[in-house]
C-alpha cells in the first residue's frame, strides 16, 4: 500500500511479470477491485500456461482519478489503463473508467450521464474527432458509424469543466495510433443528470 490509499501490486516469474497501481478508496470498490482481479487472472493463466519465451510476458496497469463538484454533490472517477504484451506483433492498450455518483451512491453509466431527451453524441462526435486529429496529427475521418455508437463513449471521466474519453488502441482511430483520450468541454455539450 503506498501514500494516499494507493495499492502496487507486482508479481513476476520466469514467463511474466505484472505491475498494477491502484486506489483502494473508490466508493465502488468492489467493481473496481472485480475487474482488476479478472484481468489480472486472465493475464497469469494465460502467461503461465505457455512456453517459456525470450521475454516475459507482461501485464500494466496504471490509475488516474478525477472528481467533479463540492460534497455531498459530487463525483468520483478512477480510469485504469491497462497494457498487455502476450508476445503478439502488438501489445495491446485498454481502459476501464469507473464513475460514480456520491450524492446518489450510484454508479454513473455514459447512458444515466446526460439529461433524458438528449443528443449527447451529436455534439460530443465532432469534438472528439477534432480533438484526436489536432493530437495525432492523424487526418482520417471517423465514420459516423463509429463516431455516433455510445460503445465507443464508455471510458470517461468527470471534472468540473469537461468529460474526458479514453478509446482503446484501434478503438476509432487504427491501432498503430495507439490508445488515446480526447476532452470534451461540458460547456459544448447537453446538461449532465448528476
Amino acid at each position: 500500500m503506498q501514500a494516499g490509499q494507493i495499492c502496487h501490486v507486482h508479481a513476476s516469474g520466469p514467463k511474466y511479470m505484472l505491475d498494477m497501481t491502484f486506489p483502494v478508496d473508490y466508493p465502488d470498490q468492489q467493481a473496481l477491485t472485480d475487474y482488476i482481479t479478472q484481468n489480472r487472472d486472465g493475464f497469469v493463466n494465460v502467461a503461465q500456461g505457455s512456453p517459456l519465451r525470450d521475454q516475459p510476458y507482461q501485464m500494466d496497469a496504471t490509475s488516474e482519478q478525477h472528481s467533479s463538484g463540492q460534497p455531498p454533490q459530487a463525483t468520483r472517477s478512477v480510469v485504469l489503463k491497462f497494457f498487455q504484451d502476450l508476445g503478439g506483433a502488438h501489445p495491446s492498450t485498454w481502459y476501464k473508467a469507473f464513475n460514480y455518483n456520491l450524492a446518489t451512491s450510484q454508479p454513473i453509466t455514459f447512458d444515466t450521464l446526460f439529461v433524458p431527451g438528449t443528443t449527447p453524441l451529436d455534439s460530443i462526435y465532432p469534438i472528439v474527432q477534432r480533438e484526436l486529429a489536432r493530437q495525432t496529427g492523424f487526418g482520417a475521418a471517423i465514420l459516423p458509424s463509429t463516431g455516433l455508437d455510445p460503445a465507443h463513449y464508455q471510458n470517461f471521466a468527470i471534472t468540473d469543466d469537461s468529460l474526458i474519453f479514453y478509446f482503446a488502441q484501434g478503438e476509432l482511430l487504427p491501432s498503430f495510433v495507439g490508445a488515446c483520450q480526447a476532452q470534451v468541454p461540458r460547456s459544448a455539450i447537453p446538461p449532465l443528470a448528476i
